[in-house]
């Protein structure tokens, strides 16, 4: 039984229709001398949608474009009415709908961090009080006095985001906007993302990243058409969103199954903890230090051989490497004749060629073959690396030049 008291966010039964004209006027008087003649059409933006949020959880939103995402966050937010259905929010709600929505273009960055705030229901007391603070995480302090309609779209996300964060809901819609700016706000924005989830704050996520939606997110809900075709887990989520744009001719790579259980309903095999650490228990880490990431896990009687996989994504879920203990070895984890008993396997690498960036680490088990996996724990180690290094990027490859041009010290 649900206990309504612990949502935050109850979308119930919501459906949307949007009328539109096959030929319309571009004009009043055009409109009206072809009013007979043009045909209103409705088009159906979501259908039928159900779902709800607990407090205090992260929901991601995946969909093709034209799935009726923006669509449902504008239902949630208040800015558009379902033409069916009821949308219920408790708490404090602060929304990121689109790209500077809200933003007036004739005021200036400080004006608009104003109008946003009032718009909102904030008292201008209140605005006054986290007007620095918004300004500093925008690092916009020298633009803050200039009309935003000279603002690049960058600047824009800044602004947006700044404002909508530290004006600190309950309850937070972020619509694709993780995705803009540079790479440095990029990384400050989702920490402060990971900042309210460890406030216990609700945050409900458009994007079309699927790796964002795993590192993010608690569970995922995927809209094909308008309507929802799963709620629950992160991992069929993405499954399920793939498979939504297969049938549009993507070709996209398909997950794994459900996952196999015991006949005591378990998991063949289930991970117990993860750690990353250096030589010396180092959890903080250098460009070419030694780091190693370690998994303990317990397997069931039944089963003879597992494959372990270790995962290692940036800080916008960009895929760094996806690797295998049979790529390494060229054989699996022999587990036979020691179901119950407590495994471990580690990945070292002597010499980490990443730069400067936060890092997230996931494990998985899965049959040799791999079709199956028994468990997944996905992007919850997270590790800082420093560099001093001035190449930009990723990682420091090992590069060795060679040229016919004469070269000179400097």
């Amino acid at each position: 039984m649900v206990d309504f008291a612990d949502i935050a966010i109850d979308v119930n039964h919501v459906s949307k229709q949007f009328r539109s004209h096959s030929e319309p006027g571009k004009t009043f008087k055009e409109r009206f001398l072809t009013y007979r003649k043009s045909v209103v059409e409705d088009f159906a933006a979501l259908t039928d949608v159900n779902f709800t949020v607990k407090t205090g959880e992260t929901l991601g939103v995946l969909g093709h474009n034209g799935s009726g995402k923006s669509t449902l966050l504008k239902c949630i937010a208040g800015t558009v009415r379902p033409s069916e259905g009821v949308v219920r929010v408790r708490g404090r709600l602060s929304a990121l709908l689109e790209l500077g929505a809200g933003f007036h273009p004739d005021l200036t960055g400080r004006e608009n961090i104003f109008l946003n705030g009032v718009i909102l229901g904030f008292s201008r007391e209140h605005v006054e009080k986290i007007f620095d603070d918004i300004v500093e995480f925008s690092e916009l302090s020298e633009f803050i006095d200039t009309q935003v309609k000279y603002y690049s779209s960058g600047m824009y996300a800044r602004l947006g985001f700044a404002v909508a964060v530290n004006l600190e809901p309950d309850v937070l819609l972020i619509d694709e906007v993780l995705a803009v700016g540079d790479e440095a706000f990029q990384r400050k924005c989702i920490e402060r993302v990971r900042g309210f989830q460890a406030e216990g704050r609700t945050i409900l996520l458009v994007t079309h990243s699927p790796e964002q939606v795993r590192f993010l997110c608690d569970e995922a809900v995927v809209l094909d058409q308008g309507k929802m075709i799963h709620f629950g887990d992160v991992n069929e989520a993405v499954t399920r969103y793939r498979q939504s744009l297969a049938d549009r001719g993507h070709q996209v790579p398909d997950d794994h199954g459900q996952r196999p259980v015991g006949p005591d309903g378990e998991p063949l095999a289930s991970l117990k903890q993860t750690a990353v650490r250096g030589p010396g228990g180092e959890t903080e880490f250098k460009t070419g230090d030694t780091i190693t990431f370690v998994a303990s896990f317990t397997t069931q009687p039944q089963l003879d051989y597992v494959r372990a996989r270790l995962v290692l994504h940036d800080h916008q879920g960009m895929l760094l490497t996806n690797i295998s203990t049979s790529d390494i070895t060229g054989g699996d984890l022999d587990v036979r004749q020691a179901g119950g008993k407590e495994h471990t396997v580690e990945f070292t690498i002597d010499n980490l060629p990443l730069l400067d960036g936060q890092y997230m680490a996931s494990f998985v088990l899965q049959s040799p073959d791999e079709a199956d996996e028994y468990h997944r724990i996905d992007q919850k180690l997270s590790f800082n690396v420093s560099s001093s290094s001035a190449i930009g990027g990723r990682v420091a490859f090992d590069f060795k030049l060679s040229t016919d041009t004469p070269l000179i010290e400097g």
